[in-house]
């Protein structure tokens, strides 16, 4: 990712929070070097007391803002002794090693996040007065096919960097079915009241939705905004065969967006399967329809293997390559800007992860898997998205601090 100036980290907005004594870490690097990566600990409730936040100072003189948080969805905290403190690490060399005192309470930096609710129709995530990402809620509403169609589903919009324009798409325009930040299957099958059923929550043609139930949990403060979210998916009959817990997490680095998807879904039903097509199914995102109207042919993806020519895309099984990738990046144009969409998977998530891309800006990837009842299925990812063409190393960098972040332990 992009360097982030130290300076900002120390600007101060005072909070008030009880005192708790100072907790010792010890933060090692593995041998990526690692610039502006996202660092969370988990620190004893006790020990935090009811701080919010904490000043963590660096070994090497540096001294960054911290925030507490509930652990995150997929995390192995315990959440009855436990709280996480998160902060960005400007730079740490590879196999370096850095020990930190950690304060709680007291000071924070620079602006904060929050949630604003639209009730009944969106949530927005804000940075100061900017919108930054935006959860579509709304419910089904079958007074019409076209009001069918723009609730069928949940999904996330994001924001331009200055909060002006949303770089993702929305119900309408090319392909209507692909919206912001999705994650769904179009071929799914399960058993349930006695017979074999079909269900497609990604176009949603037949009765099926993808179904907001309620906010589990929201944070918001000066290193993130996340929210935790109860979705069901619906079958032909309205009936839920899935229940899924879906998190977003936006971290605060400098001139992009850093977002991390997380999601536990839990069958309800016999038989679960997920499968689909490398279009319309797993994780994806679609750039606003400015890129179908006005910029399709400058689009371009850059891949492990190198960068492709504007218009070019790839798709399995066409090219069978095009599976398993690490990361993978759009790069487009839109509102007289050009934009870097980086894409990064995990090798937990399940495999093979066949990937796909178009010109119109709708990337991802999917995979089929069996869910079975006694085993929730839980897949991350991340996306970092900045303007301008991102660099090779930013590329490397944002990865390997997704897959490879630094070692943190409390010193006792």
């Amino acid at each position: 990712m992009l360097r982030w100036p130290i300076a900002l980290a120390l600007t101060l907005l005072v909070y008030s929070a009880a005192v708790a004594a100072p907790l010792k870490l010890q933060i090692t690097a593995s041998d990526q070097a690692e610039i502006n990566v996202p660092v969370t600990v988990a620190v004893p409730k006790a020990a935090a007391g009811d701080a919010q936040v904490a000043t963590v100072a660096l070994s090497d003189g540096t001294k960054l803002v911290g925030q507490l948080t509930a652990p995150s969805l997929l995390s192995k905290a315990d959440a009855t002794k436990d709280l996480e403190l998160t902060f960005v690490l400007p730079k740490l060399d590879a196999g370096a090693k850095l020990t930190a005192t950690v304060e709680f309470g007291g000071s924070a930096g620079g602006q904060e996040y929050s949630w604003k609710d639209t009730p009944g129709k969106s949530m927005d995530l804000l940075d100061g007065n900017k919108p930054v990402l935006r959860y579509m809620y709304e419910a089904l509403d079958d007074s019409s096919p076209e009001r069918r169609h723009e609730t069928f589903k949940v999904y996330h919009h994001v924001f331009d960097l200055d909060g002006n324009n949303l770089l993702t798409k929305g119900p309408g325009g090319l392909f209507p079915h692909h919206r912001g930040l999705f994650y769904g299957f179009n071929r799914i099958s399960y058993s349930a009241d006695g017979k074999k059923q079909n269900a497609d929550v990604w176009h949603c043609n037949n009765g099926e939705s993808q179904a907001h139930i309620k906010v589990i949990s929201s944070e918001a403060g000066p290193v993130l905004g996340r929210q935790l979210l109860q979705v069901e998916w619906r079958g032909r009959d309205g009936k839920p065969f899935a229940e899924e817990e879906r998190e977003l997490t936006v971290y605060r680095t400098p001139e992009g967006r850093l977002i991390e998807f997380a999601s536990r879904l839990e069958s309800k039903v016999d038989d679960l399967k997920l499968d689909g097509d490398p279009q319309h199914a797993g994780f994806q995102f679609r750039a606003t329809q400015f890129v179908p109207d006005n910029t399709a042919k400058k689009t371009f993806y850059i891949r492990p293997d190198g960068k492709g020519k504007p218009g070019a895309f790839r798709n399995w099984p066409g090219q069978k390559e095009h599976v398993d990738l690490p990361w993978n990046v759009l790069v487009f144009e839109a509102f007289d800007k050009t934009y870097s969409t980086c894409y990064l998977d995990r090798p937990t998530n399940p495999k093979p992860a066949r990937f796909s891309e178009r010109d119109y800006g709708r990337f991802g990837s999917y995979f089929a898997t069996d869910v079975p009842q006694e085993e929730p299925l839980e897949v991350n990812y991340r996306v970092y998205l900045t303007e301008g063409e991102i660099a090779p190393d930013a590329i490397a960098e944002s990865y390997a601090s997704f897959n490879q972040p630094p070692q943190v332990s409390i010193v006792e």
